[in-house]
Order: C-alpha cells, then structure tokens, then sequence
C-alpha cells in the first residue's frame, strides 16, 4: 500500500473511531418528519372533490399515496411521542384517512367498505396500517390511540372510512398549526349538511348522523349531553330555538355507499 492510501485508510480508521465513541447523538439525523404532509395534500387535491374521491384514478397513480404511507411507517414511536399533541393528532387522522384510500384501492372496485373483508374479520380490523414497525388495524388507530390518548371528540369530522354518510374527506391534509380550525370548520360542513344532519323546528326534532349515537360517551364526556355538543354547529337562529325549548332527537340511518365520484347515488 502507498504512502497516500495509507493515509487515507488510517484517516477513514480515526473518523470511524470517533463516531464510534462519540456515539448515537454524532450520527447523522433522519430527515425532519413533514408535518404540512404535503404528498398527501397532492393526493387530495388530485383526487378529491367535495369529499367524493376518485378511486378509479387513484388506482391507476397511486404512488404518491403510497410514498406518502411509506414516509409515516418510518415515523419511529420514539419520534412520535416527542411531537406536540396537535402534531400526533393530525399524523393519526390522516394515517387512518391515507390507509382507508389504500384499503378501497387495493380492493377496487367495490360498492361498499363493508364488502372489504370477512363477517368475523371485518374492514376496520384488517391489519392494513403500518405504524411504528408494526401491522396494526384502523381499528387500532381510532380507538386505541386516537380516542383513548387525545379526548378530541372533533376527530369523528375527521375521520372518514370511504361510506356516503360519512364527514366529507377534505381536499386538503390536516395540519397542526391549523388544526384547531380545520376541526371547527369540518364540525360546520357536516352539521349543516341536511342529508346527513338536520333540525326540524315544527316538531323540534333533532336528526343527526348515527355517529353521534355510536359515540355518544365521547360527546358527553366533552359537553354533558349530544344536543349540547352540536348546538355551536348549527346557524344561531336554530341553536337559540333548540336551547330555549325541548327537543328530541332522532339518528338518521347510515349509508354505507362508498364515496366514490363514479358512483351514481343510491
């Protein structure tokens, strides 16, 4: 070996040596997590429109879905915890949204969310979602994390798995810096969606989505009662109505459709 080799390989020697003994905090950092989750905001933009989705066109193109899916499975749990709330919040919602379009893709075309799976085994409990090395269920995502660490009931405006009935997927990601607002204005869109929610003065009846019945403690817990959690939702006019007088409340039955942009509605 010349000298000129030698001492090349006796500089690499020393650098690795120091690294070495310097250990983990030298190492040279993973990029920083992109928490305006821009890829995914290019999949909704691209596909998306007044929360119906074009799963035939994203079938054909799904690799920034799948990039984007790939960049949150390398997100470590380590990684994760040291965020700020607002930040693990908007991460799990549009995990669970991103992983629910996948799911649809991968099973397109398909009438329903529903017809994905077996009667025993059912969509929501399908090992589809990849979250810190592991193989873990939607299921897992909303109830296991999202619902049980953060006591965030707007996350039901949020999350949305593919059916007609429910919450409009937005066109845009949910971000931490914005998150507050986007939760208020996804409360508003849905509220006000009469297909879906709707008050009905003359016989002071309040319909709302079967989402408020299936989670029903989450609301109370946050607000003593349903009717108290809505009201901030629907235009003052009806709020000051519902609040000066009784009124009942009716749950709407669900369209499990799936929300596709093809699809004629039922």
């Amino acid at each position: 070996m010349n000298h000129k080799a030698l001492s090349r390989a006796s500089a690499r020697s020393i650098l690795l040596g120091a690294l070495l003994a310097a250990g983990p905090a030298s190492r040279l950092p993973a990029s920083a997590f992109d928490h305006s989750h821009s890829i995914y905001g290019r999949v909704l933009n691209a596909y998306v429109l007044e929360g119906s989705v074009d799963y035939a066109a994203l079938k054909k193109n799904p690799g920034d879905l799948n990039a984007y899916l790939d960049r949150l499975a390398s997100v470590s749990e380590e990684e994760f915890r040291a965020w700020s709330e607002t930040q693990r919040i908007a991460f799990l919602t549009n995990l669970y949204n991103a992983a629910t379009l996948k799911l649809i893709i991968d099973h397109y075309p398909v009438k329903s969310i529903r017809k994905i799976g077996v009667p025993w085994k059912g969509p929501w409990k399908q090992e589809v979602v990849r979250l810190f090395g592991d193989a873990v269920t939607l299921d897992h995502v909303e109830h296991d994390l999202l619902r049980k660490d953060y006591k965030e009931p707007r996350i039901h405006f949020a999350l949305v798995c593919a059916a007609r009935s429910c919450p409009p997927l937005r066109r845009e990601p949910y971000v931490p810096d914005r998150l507050d607002d986007q939760l208020a204005d996804q409360g508003r869109i849905f509220l006000n969606d009469s297909s879906k929610n709707r008050v009905d003065l003359e016989r002071r009846i309040v319909y709302l989505s079967k989402i408020f019945e299936w989670f029903r403690g989450d609301f109370e817990e946050h607000s003593g009662s349903v009717l108290a959690f809505v009201l901030p939702y629907f235009p003052d006019f009806d709020s000051k109505r519902i609040r000066g007088e009784t009124f009942m409340i009716e749950y709407l039955d669900y369209d499990w459709g799936l929300n596709d942009r093809e699809a004629e509605p039922s």
